[in-house]
């Protein structure tokens, strides 16, 4: 009896008639009612939240910020939510309303925004009345337990989103306080260098002023001897006006006849004058008739002289000599010396009538002045005595004017003194407005004073400070697409599970064979194997073509499962041909032992440490995992280990099998009748 003849049997026994063709069509089905169905009711439930009922009161009354802007922020947030879509939101006026409908059922829960909410959104502008604003929601388990989780990611979104848009705007108003503070200290740095600068120039200002109380001091001191000097001679202009006065007084009277003696004076000089010029014309006119006397005997020589010659008595040369005779014995005569003597005397004379003209001319204008000096002498007298009177003043004056200058020498000595303090301190006071500048300036520079854009950028990352870049390398297209390989691995044990409710695991003419024990062993296992893999095929084809699961690699994933078909159907019809009916209880604590560690829902390190040990033994886990591979396109290096491990369950599947065969070869009453048939 060959394997295929045995396997043959069984499956033309479970198709002999309507009825069992029927019980096969429906087992063949069980994986997809289980598998294809539940996914179909749970392929996105996300997607249709909007179905729920939630209720929605808002109660803010609003705010106003520091800006002067108004804030209703808790009618943005209901808008926001409306807007979204995500559930049916039902607005409500009341609170009480809105708990007494989650209470019923009517809403599966209600957020509320309190009248606050925009109050406390702009409190971090405060430093004294910073609050938290709140969202109260109501949910009730009662209604729907996994409801909560996902209203909570809703409230948190919500709260995500809120708290990043007021804290970009809080981050954006404390950064453009940085940049007042910044242009404040920057202003306040050249208010410091100008001060810095002012100092410095007091300084210098002080060291000048130093130098000129020095100067001042000297000064005072040579002021007070000049004082001191011009004090004596103030002394002695009162003692010469004094003696002025009285030489004046003297004057005066001595010139008191002054101006009678010089009328006479001039009377008489007159007189000379005019005797005088009388004498000078009476001997010019002496000195004129011996000249002409002179020339006129003279002239009759050369007449003789000429008659002579003309005669012929003398000749020229003759007359010449006797005329040069003539000439020289003229020049000795006593007429000639008297000639000469009178013009000597005649220019004497002419002189003398000119100093008379002279003296009679002065001595009228000092007749005619002698009055005028009278009346001066006069008021030099009077003057001589003013000035006696004020030179005495002159003198008391200038002694207050010693006393004077000897206190400005001594203010001008403390006043040098207080300069050169007031310059060491002008010193000190510039160093430190310097340094104070050149801090502030340094302290400006470390205060932010960021632009528009950088204030934005800045603003943002306060509020959202830190940002989730997901990189999927593998991803789930739905929920449904999700949960595919945790329920296509459930169903496809299910499914065996169910076959092995109506086909037999081995039958009883095999056994009663004389066929080796692993042909009857496979020959037992490959009707379960067929039926498996139409499961399996059915299952693909309606996820993938009807559902939509769009595998990233169909065809591998096809092949996978009829693997997994594979070593399953071994496992559950060897174990149920190893222990008989308590075998199909032991393929079920299986199927619930495997529906906990496998990881289709929550990761499998999740759960407590003994299922971690269920988890490496048991197959489910590591076709979940292959076929998450399969469908969201992960690395598919650990394919050929996990196929290798499913050809090793298949292997322990058939050795139970082969174990089975041979105890079966041998009857006992317990074979015949069995303590409990399932």
């Amino acid at each position: 009896m060959t394997v295929l003849r045995l396997a043959r049997s069984e499956l033309k026994r479970m198709t002999g008639g309507l009825l069992p063709k029927l019980t096969i069509l429906a087992l063949i089905m069980v994986p997809l009612l289980y598998g294809a169905v539940y996914l179909y009711a749970n392929w996105d439930p996300y997607g249709n939240l909007d179905q729920i009922d939630a209720a929605l009161v808002v109660e803010d009354t609003g705010a106003t910020a520091s800006d002067g802007a108004e804030l209703r922020a808790g009618e943005e947030v209901a808008e926001s939510l409306v807007e979204g879509n995500v559930f049916h939101w039902i607005p409500l006026a009341g609170a009480n309303e809105a708990d007494e409908g989650v209470a019923s059922g009517k809403y599966a829960f209600a957020l509320k925004i309190p009248q606050d909410f925009s109050a406390h959104l702009v409190s971090p502008g405060s430093f004294d009345s910073a609050s938290q604003a709140m969202l109260n929601v109501t949910t009730n388990d009662a209604n729907n337990y996994l409801l909560s989780t996902i209203v909570d990611k809703l409230t948190t979104s919500v709260h995500s989103t809120v708290a990043a848009d007021v804290g970009e705007e809080t981050a954006n108003q404390l950064l453009t306080g940085f940049g007042t503070i910044h242009t404040q200290m920057v202003r306040a740095a050249d208010g410091a260098g100008r001060l810095a600068d002012g100092v410095a120039a007091l300084r210098d200002g002080t060291a000048a002023l130093h130098d000129g109380t020095a100067a001042l001091s000297s000064g005072a001191d040579g002021l007070h001897a000049g004082q001191l000097r011009l004090r004596d001679g103030a002394n002695q202009l009162t003692d010469g006006a004094g003696q002025l006065s009285s030489g004046l007084s003297v004057l005066k009277d001595k010139t008191a006849t002054l101006p009678g003696d010089s009328q006479t004076l001039a009377a008489g000089a007159a007189e000379v004058a005019a005797g005088n010029a009388q004498l000078n014309t009476k001997i010019q006119d002496v000195a004129a008739q011996l000249e002409a006397a002179d020339q006129g005997l003279r002239t009759r020589v050369v007449e003789s002289n000429t008659r002579l010659v003309a005669a012929g008595v003398l000749t020229q040369a003759q007359a010449d000599s006797i005329l040069a005779d003539f000439d020289s014995m003229a020049a000795s005569n006593p007429v000639a010396a008297a000639k000469t003597k009178i013009q000597t005397d005649a220019a004497q004379i002419q002189q003398l009538a000119d100093g008379a003209e002279s003296v009679s001319v002065g001595a009228a204008q000092l007749a005619a002045g002698t009055p005028a000096l009278k009346e001066a002498v006069l008021q030099a007298s009077a003057g001589a005595d003013q000035l006696h009177t004020g030179a005495a003043t002159l003198a008391t004056g200038q002694q207050t004017a010693v006393d004077g200058a000897s206190a400005l020498a001594e203010g001008a000595r403390k006043l040098d003194a207080g300069a050169a303090q007031l310059g060491e301190g002008a010193g000190s006071a510039a160093a430190g407005s310097r340094t104070l500048a050149d801090e502030i300036g340094s302290g400006a520079g470390q205060v932010p004073n960021p632009d528009d854009a950088q204030k934005s950028n800045l603003s943002r990352v306060i509020a959202d400070p830190v940002a989730v870049s997901n990189v999927s390398q593998a991803k789930a297209g739905s929920y449904g697409a999700g949960l595919a390989p945790f329920f296509l691995t459930l169903a496809l044990w299910i499914g065996i599970l169910m076959l092995i409710q109506a086909m037999r695991p081995l039958t009883q003419r095999a056994l009663a064979s004389n066929a080796r024990s692993w042909k009857i062993a496979v020959g037992g296992w490959l009707p379960f194997l067929a039926v498996s893999v139409v499961q399996a095929t059915l299952l693909t084809l309606v996820v993938n073509l009807a559902l939509g699961l769009d595998a990233a690699h169909p065809v591998l994933m096809w092949l996978f499962m009829l693997a997994a078909a594979m070593a399953f159907s071994a496992i559950i019809q060897g174990i149920v041909a190893l222990l008989g009916s308590p075998g199909k209880l032991v393929v079920l604590i299986l199927l619930v032992l495997q529906l906990v560690s496998s990881g289709g829902t929550f990761p499998w390190q999740t759960t407590p440490q003994p299922l971690h040990v269920v988890h490496e033994i048991l197959p489910m886990g590591y076709v979940v995992t292959g076929m998450r591979h399969l469908i969201y396109g992960a690395d598919l290096s650990m394919i050929v280990p996990t196929v290798l491990g499913l050809a090793g369950y298949t292997a322990l599947g058939l050795a139970m099998s082969t174990l089975a065969v041979r105890k079966g070869k041998y009857w006992t009453l317990t074979t015949l009748k069995p303590e409990i048939a399932v």
